[in-house]
C-alpha cells in the first residue's frame, strides 16, 4: 500500500513517469489506487496536466479518495527512488496473483503445465525478453541481397577511434580510464559535444567539478580559448577572441548538452533523471557519460569494495541496455602505473579491475608520453583500445592542446594550439 502510494505520488510529481513506468491498472491492490492511476492514465493520454485540480475535475472526487488523499500522496513521493517503490509494488502483486492462481488451480484442477505457464507469466509483467529464432532469422533472410545503411554509433569526434569502434553503440558501456591530468575530463567534453552536433543528447552526471566548470571548459575548447585567460575574459581576451565569443556560444549551445552535478548520485537517480530528460527532448537518441566511476554513490551499504564496484559496473550495464544508449564512465587508475618504466595502462591498473573487465564492452586508456617527460612540444594523446567486445583493439593517436582542452586527429591540424 504504501509503495503504491510513493508510486502514485511521484506520478503526480513527474508525469512523464505514468507513461514510462508500464504498469497497469491491475498490477494496483488497493481500488482507490487503481481508480487514480486509471484516471492519470487516461489525462496523460488525452496529453493534459495530471495533478490534483484536473484529477479531481474530470473524475468522481470519491472514487480517488477524495482531495486529501489525493494531497497526502505528495507526501510519499521520492521520484529518484521511484524504480524502486515499483519493484516493491509488483512484489506484492506477484505474490497476490500468485496465491490466486494457486487457488484456482486447485478448484478447477488445472494440469501443470497450465499452472507453470500461468506462475512464469508473473515475472513477465513489463517487457518481454523471448525472441523465437524463427522470427529473428526472418528478420536477416534478405540481408546480403538488399543494400542497407550501416548504423554508426555515437561519434567520438575522433576518425580514427570512430573507425575502431564504429561510434559508441546503443546498449555498450565504455570505461575511460587515465591517471590524473591525462585529460580525461577534455576527452569526455569533446565526445559530448561531438555526438550533440550529431543529434544525440548528451547527458552527463559529473560527480566531482560543478557545472560552470564544465560550461568553461567547454567554452574554452570550443572557441580555442585559453583556459588561463578564461579566470578573466573580459581583461584577458583579446577582442580578436572576444569577436569569436558569441559565435562559440552559439556552436556550443547547438549540443543540446545536460548536465547534473549533485555530488554522491546513485545508479537510480541517473536512471530517473536520464528519463526526464528523454521525455523533454523526444526523437533524441541520449548517450550518457559519467564523471567518474568511484565516486557515483551505492545503494547497499556494502563495506567490500569490490562488490560495491561490481554492483555499480553491472547497474551502468544494465541501464546502457534499458535505454538502448551508450554509457561512458570514466575511471581512475592505480598508482601501480608510475612503478613501471613503460607508463602505459594496462588493464590490471582499473581499480578493482575484475569487475570493470568483466562488465565493460569497450575500454579505453588515455596516456600522454609529455605527462612524464615534461617535453611541451610533444602533443600527442593516446587512446589505448585496450578491450573491444565487438570489433578490433589497438592504439589511436590523437591531438591534445593542454592550454584549451581541445582534443583534435592527429593529422588533421595537430599543431594548433592557444593564443
Amino acid at each position: 500500500m504504501i509503495a503504491e502510494k510513493a508510486v502514485l505520488g511521484s506520478m503526480l510529481k513527474e508525469n512523464y513517469l505514468v507513461s514510462e513506468s508500464n504498469l497497469s491498472v491491475e498490477q494496483f491492490g488497493d481500488s482507490t489506487n487503481r481508480n487514480i492511476f486509471r484516471a492519470m492514465t487516461e489525462l496523460r493520454k488525452a496529453n493534459k496536466a495530471v495533478d490534483i485540480i484536473t484529477l479531481l475535475t474530470s473524475n468522481d472526487p470519491i472514487d480517488l479518495g477524495g482531495a486529501n488523499y489525493l494531497s497526502d500522496l505528495s507526501n510519499y513521493s521520492q521520484v529518484e527512488k521511484f524504480d524502486s517503490h515499483v519493484g516493491a509494488m509488483l512484489e506484492v502483486w506477484r505474490n497476490r496473483e500468485k496465491k490466486n492462481i494457486l487457488q484456482l488451480a486447485a478448484m478447477e484442477d488445472w494440469d501443470i503445465d497450465r499452472v507453470t505457464s500461468e506462475l512464469a507469466a508473473l515475472t513477465d509483467n513489463r517487457v518481454s525478453d523471448h525472441s523465437d529464432i524463427e522470427t529473428l532469422l526472418v528478420d536477416v533472410y534478405e540481408t546480403p541481397f538488399i543494400k542497407s545503411e550501416i548504423k554508426s554509433g555515437a561519434p567520438s569526434g575522433l576518425v580514427k577511434l570512430d573507425t575502431m569502434m564504429n561510434g559508441f553503440q546503443d546498449g555498450e558501456l565504455t570505461v575511460l580510464a587515465g591517471r590524473p591530468s591525462m585529460g580525461k575530463s577534455d576527452v569526455m567534453l569533446h565526445i559530448a559535444k561531438s555526438s550533440g552536433w550529431q543529434g544525440y543528447l548528451p547527458i552527463i552526471f559529473s560527480l566531482e567539478m560543478p557545472d560552470k566548470s564544465l560550461r568553461d571548459r567547454l567554452i574554452a575548447s570550443t572557441g580555442r580559448f585559453s583556459r588561463i585567460r578564461m579566470r578573466d575574459p573580459y581583461t584577458m581576451l583579446t577582442d580578436t577572441q572576444k569577436s569569436k565569443w558569441s559565435q562559440a556560444i552559439g556552436h556550443l549551445s547547438n549540443t543540446k548538452i545536460q548536465i547534473f552535478d549533485r555530488p554522491g548520485q546513485t545508479i537510480s537517480e541517473m536512471r530517473m533523471k536520464t528519463r526526464k530528460m528523454m521525455n523533454q527532448h523526444k526523437g533524441l537518441k541520449p548517450i550518457i557519460i559519467i564523471d567518474y566511476l568511484t565516486l557515483i554513490r551505492s545503494v547497499e551499504k556494502e563495506s567490500n569494495n569490490h562488490l560495491r564496484i561490481s554492483e555499480i559496473t553491472k547497474s551502468l550495464k544494465g541501464m546502457a541496455r534499458e535505454f538502448e544508449c551508450p554509457v561512458i564512465v570514466l575511471a581512475q587508475l592505480s598508482r601501480a602505473v608510475e612503478q613501471r618504466q613503460d607508463k602505459r595502462p594496462l588493464m590490471s591498473d582499473l581499480r578493482e579491475s575484475g569487475s570493470i573487465e568483466e562488465d565493460a564492452d569497450v575500454i579505453v586508456f588515455l596516456y600522454r608520453d609529455s605527462y612524464y617527460t615534461k617535453e611541451e612540444a610533444d602533443n600527442v594523446l593516446e587512446l589505448i583500445v585496450a578491450k573491444n567486445r565487438n570489433g578490433p583493439v589497438g592504439t589511436v593517436l590523437t591531438a591534445y592542446n593542454k592550454f584549451t582542452g581541445e582534443v583534435l586527429n592527429l593529422e588533421a591540424d595537430s599543431k594548433r594550439t592557444a593564443v
